[in-house]
């Protein structure tokens, strides 16, 4: 059960309840907990208190989040393959899950330092100097390879114009 129908149900948490991600209470560093800062924000529910105080409305409000969720989601995977941002729609879905489960909510903290990891150390002067060297080898390659072709074979149109 969660935080949430322990206190409708008259039953006090805790007051040094487990840490969700399964990290021992002890290694956490201050109020800070490894790999969360303190702008996350906290997890668990974020429905009204006035939803939250019926268990059945509270039940019926996850159940819809999750289906408009899994709508996003799905079209993001739709549009994978098809025109459109799939990935953004998909990270829209989870968002949207965000709002209401905690597993979502620990997805995007993970994505979230992924995606600021990697723009780190993409923004590194050696790995962008390597990059752009690769880039550069690469271009050359093909523009020999397109030479070659042009050289022993002559530019071929695929339709005829002199007709």
């Amino acid at each position: 059960m969660n935080a949430e129908s322990d206190e409708r149900d008259g039953v006090a948490a805790s007051a040094d309840p487990a840490p969700a991600t399964g990290d021992v209470a002890g290694e956490a560093t201050g109020d800070v907990a490894q790999g969360v800062t303190k702008d996350d924000p906290e997890l668990g529910s974020r429905a009204p208190d006035f939803i939250k105080a019926s268990r059945t409305l509270h039940l019926s409000w996850q159940v819809g989040v999750f289906v408009i969720g899994l709508a996003v989601v799905v079209a993001g995977v739709i549009m994978l393959p098809l025109p459109g941002p799939g990935w953004l729609v998909i990270f829209g879905g989870m968002a949207i899950w965000a709002t209401e489960f905690v597993w979502a909510q620990l997805v995007l903290r993970w994505t979230r330092r992924k995606v600021t990891e990697a723009a780190k150390r993409a923004l590194d002067p050696k790995v962008r100097r390597r990059n752009i060297a690769l880039t550069v080898i690469g271009l050359v390659i093909i523009a020999v390879l397109v030479g070659i072709y042009v050289w022993k074979f002559g530019i071929v149109m695929p339709w005829k114009i002199h007709e």
